[in-house]
């Protein structure tokens, strides 16, 4: 597809309704040769419209792009779309080179919905009165928050602190509820991530920012209140492939808690022998200790994980529950989710 056309397509139909400032914007580029010749200075694969803006929105950030900034903070469209048309014209070594090394950072804390109860029900599975939390793909490390925020259901029931700063919701849909269980204590917080986010990095932290289309103030005020959440209790980050770095993660776990790998919308970019030398993974560190791993994949998509017999690329994801003690291996399906975690159906009894 043209560049052009990706841009008014992203403009008129993955903006529309969610940033009108993005939607303008995005179909300005479209229409500027000048724009257009800019952002193909980046590389290739790193010319999306979501990239592209996140970079410009970073100078904003950043008091480089003043007339952009304010145009944003306006919420005026059409200042905006030609303060961005300048901005690429004029920075465009600089749009270039952001957009080369960062990638797009998406809302995580709003998983947490999914994986409270998961790894409650896995610490109870495995009589763990303490867990250390291992989040692969952990991006910013939100996903390690998760006994930290407040979680409530559309059936009244609340789970997590009620006094976080970080509340969010979720729908639950069909069959059994949400276990009520308690994330027992949290003794260890590690990420491990190609590119992993410090929060406590303030370049790091206003690239989170600028990820995030201007016009949504719901959004940014959760990403600042995620923000400062996370930065009370900062994860250990480990950098570097899952496959060679999780035994360090695991030998960061102490002896008499339970490690709990976290893996969402992770796995899928893994190749199928990844997936399983993951899996063997945990095998080999379960000859040794106890271990669980939660995931929430596509159909499909975590090995061994049942999936109720649905097809690949229904639409939902499966929420996994497997634990890894010696050569006991309990794995199972628990239930299914949409929107990253917003809708639940929780199928296992409890």
């Amino acid at each position: 597809m043209p560049l052009a056309q990706v841009y008014r397509r992203f403009g008129e139909v993955d903006a529309a309704g969610t940033s009108p400032l993005y939607e303008r914007v995005a179909v300005a580029l479209s229409e500027s040769g000048e724009a257009l010749r800019a952002i193909e200075k980046a590389p290739g694969r790193k010319r999306h419209p979501a990239l592209i803006l996140a970079a410009l929105r970073d100078l904003a950030l950043a008091g480089e792009a003043p007339a952009l900034a304010e145009a944003y903070a306006a919420g005026d469209g059409e200042a905006a779309a030609r303060a961005a048309i300048d901005t690429l014209v004029q920075k465009t070594d600089t749009v270039a080179a952001t957009a080369a090394r960062r990638r797009v950072r998406s809302d995580e804390t709003g998983r947490c919905a999914v994986l409270y109860p998961a790894i409650a029900e896995a610490a109870h599975r495995a009589g763990a009165t303490a867990v250390g939390l291992i989040d692969v793909g952990c991006s910013a490390g939100f996903n390690l928050q998760v006994d930290r925020v407040g979680i409530t259901y559309s059936n009244g029931l609340s789970l997590g602190d009620r006094s976080s700063p970080v509340q969010m919701s979720a729908s639950i849909v069909r069959e059994w509820a949400v276990p009520s269980r308690a994330v027992p204590e949290v003794v260890a917080r590690l990420g491990v991530d190609l590119h992993p986010v410090d929060v406590t990095d303030a370049d790091e932290a206003r690239w989170l920012r600028a990820c995030l289309p201007p016009d949504q103030p719901e959004g940014i005020a959760r990403l600042e209140a995620e923000i400062a959440l996370a930065a009370t209790a900062p994860p250990v980050l480990l950098q570097g492939d899952a496959l060679e770095t999780l035994p360090e993660a695991f030998a960061r776990v102490p002896d008499g808690a339970l490690p709990v790998i976290t893996t969402t919308w992770t796995l899928s970019q893994f190749p199928l022998e990844s997936r399983l030398r993951f899996l063997h993974r945990l095998d080999e560190v379960a000859a040794h200790r106890a271990v669980a791993w939660v995931s929430v994949e596509g159909v499909g998509v975590a090995p061994a994980i049942p999936t109720f017999g649905d097809r690949r690329a229904s639409g939902h994801s499966i929420i996994g529950l497997a634990v890894f003690a010696g050569p006991d291996v309990r794995v199972e399906a628990v239930g299914r989710c949409w929107s990253k975690g917003r809708l639940v159906a929780w199928l296992a009894e409890g």
